[in-house]
């Protein structure tokens, strides 16, 4: 029998301590951003038409609030997976987002500044002892201006105990029928039009009750391709874009198989193949379900960072270019499984002016499978224009 036992004594070293920051080695493109949106299946059109983002608020295309995490080097787990944990792998398991006002442009230089912060080890039926680890990332520009602070927490268990627990045994892609997906098209247009309708206009303060739903977003089918298209808008992933610090996978405790060399700027610059954690390293599982197994998980499974963009897109495109998401903590509790859709829905459960005198709207958000099973929760505050 195997003991049930989760060293995490290397940790304590790291905490309070900054690790070297991220950046990128040429300015953003309006290209990164289009790219994005369109691996996070968020079609609004401030972030990718150009004509129409002329007419709006800034003049020209703006990241959306969501695309911080893409100017890192790690999906902004760095800092929350610092340390060895014997024969460990990791997943992601929430995100606290503040932020601050300033938006991100093409040509700007983004560095995010990283700080370990704490962890827990709690009891769970997914791998028994499981260490909640969490840290900070702080984005800014050129100009020094603080974008975005990201509390990113990852879950780092015991690969082995995961396989023998079995909570998660292995399944097949569920099938769906031509009708079905003609329907779930039909659905996904739905969230779209309310951005049309919206356009440059303003959703007012005012106007919202306490109560009132905001429309379901739809997604999906998810595929083995759709990872990887989400995988392919994170810039670190492509070669040489970064200003890359090295990380020793097999230190921080991954087993042989999946340590690999990602983010490894020396094999980078040898054989980049072996540095790209698709199809090589801790990443791999995401893509090829043999793999996605020998971590516990039943088949090719997408990525926490991005359901963390689901959410904050959903939030951001119901309030329009006029508002924005100031707040947003999520919580994750299963990923998006290939074959499954995914179903958003959000409801205003307060309405405040506060210290500041922003007019915020409070949204309890909830992520859902096709089967009603809870991939995530989150509750976020949300400035909206008074009238």
């Amino acid at each position: 029998m195997t003991v049930k036992k989760l060293d995490c004594s290397d940790l304590d070293q790291y905490m309070g301590k900054p690790i070297a920051p991220a950046r990128m080695k040429e300015p953003l493109h309006n290209n990164d951003f289009r790219r994005w949106v369109q691996a996070m299946h968020y079609p609004n059109l401030l972030h990718y038409d150009h004509d129409f983002a002329a007419e709006g608020r800034y003049g020209r295309l703006v990241a959306p609030q969501s695309f911080a995490v893409s100017a890192d080097d790690g999906h902004g787990a760095g800092p929350a997976c610092v340390g060895c944990i014997p024969d460990s792998h990791l997943i992601f398991g929430g995100d606290e987002w503040w932020f601050y006002g300033p938006r991100i442009f093409g040509g700007d230089d983004i560095t995010n500044e990283k700080t370990p912060l704490d962890y827990v080890v709690k009891e769970t039926s997914f791998a028994g002892p499981t260490c909640f680890q969490r840290g900070d990332n702080n984005y800014y520009n050129q100009n020094g201006d603080h974008i975005a602070r990201q509390r990113s927490t990852s879950i780092r268990y015991r690969r082995d105990l995961a396989v023998e627990m079995g909570a998660l045994d292995a399944s097949d892609d569920p099938r769906w029928t031509d009708k079905e997906l003609e329907e779930l098209e039909a659905r996904k247009y739905e969230f779209i039009k309310v951005m049309h309708e919206l356009g440059h206009g303003k959703r007012y303060w005012d106007d919202i009750q306490v109560g009132s739903e905001l429309p379901v977003r739809v997604f999906g089918p998810h595929s083995i391709a759709s990872f990887a298209t989400e995988w392919r808008a994170y810039l670190f992933t492509i070669w040489g874009g970064t200003h890359r610090p090295g990380m020793d996978m097999e230190a921080m405790g991954f087993t042989e198989e999946f340590a690999g060399h990602e983010n490894d700027p020396v094999m980078e610059r040898d054989n980049p193949e072996l540095t790209d954690g698709a199809y090589f390293g801790p990443s791999r599982g995401h893509l090829f379900p043999d793999w996605a197994r020998r971590i516990g998980m039943p088949r090719a499974y997408g990525y926490g960072a991005s359901m963390g963009a689901w959410i904050l897109d959903y939030l951001a495109g119901w309030a329009g270019e006029w508002g924005q998401v100031v707040h947003c903590e999520s919580s994750y509790r299963s990923p998006a499984f290939s074959g499954d859709a995914t179903f958003m829905t959000g409801s205003i459960i307060d309405k405040r002016v506060d210290e500041d005198g922003r007019k915020i709207v409070q949204v309890d958000c909830r992520m859902a499978n096709q089967l009603g099973k809870v991939m995530a929760t989150a509750k976020a505050e949300i400035e909206l224009p008074g009238k």
